[in-house]
């Protein structure tokens, strides 16, 4: 049976990090790349908003591990990437995500742009104009939380340090 001491050590540190910058940005992460895919598969969908479905739920996927195993503080169970490599790890998934956020964005924009038309109250047919609002604006949320924790990556990288948080 764990030790007092050793639960309040843990419980200390999952505080530490949900306080911590990248803590709050992983959830804010998560939270907007939700936001993004279930406005885009709850609505009727088709051609190039595959794409930026499959980047929402990917980098929705990949954010939820990176920050379940850093709030448990288990980076160092993972095989090549984890312990000394974690903070590159983070930074790359961060760099990553921020790449391929900004086609998505520009797949939303057009599909927004193109759907402008049915932007009116007399217009009475099925209009995806709102859905596909909502859905730029979480994936330029979503990318700027990302280029945010890319920065703040890189500045902790170029200072040599180790920890994520």
């Amino acid at each position: 049976m764990p030790s007092q001491p050793m639960q309040s050590e843990v419980k200390e540190n999952i505080l530490k990090f949900l306080r911590s910058f990248l803590g709050v940005i992983r959830i804010l992460q998560i939270v907007f790349g939700a936001g993004l895919w279930v406005t885009i598969a709850a609505n009727k969908y088709e051609g190039s908003i595959h794409f930026v479905l499959f980047v929402a739920v990917l980098f929705w996927l990949l954010t939820l591990a990176l920050f379940f195993l850093t709030l448990l503080d288990k980076q160092d169970l993972v095989p090549l990437l984890g312990g000394p490599h974690w903070l590159c790890t983070n930074l790359a998934h961060d760099v990553a995500a921020t790449a391929l956020y900004l086609p998505a964005i520009g797949v939303m924009i057009y599909k927004t742009d193109r759907n402008s038309y049915c932007n009116l109250e007399q217009y009475k047919h099925l209009c995806l104009y709102k859905v596909y609002l909502t859905a730029a604006v979480f994936a330029c949320l979503c990318c700027l939380a990302f280029l945010l924790s890319v920065i703040y990556g890189a500045c902790r990288k170029s200072r040599g340090e180790q920890t994520v948080f």
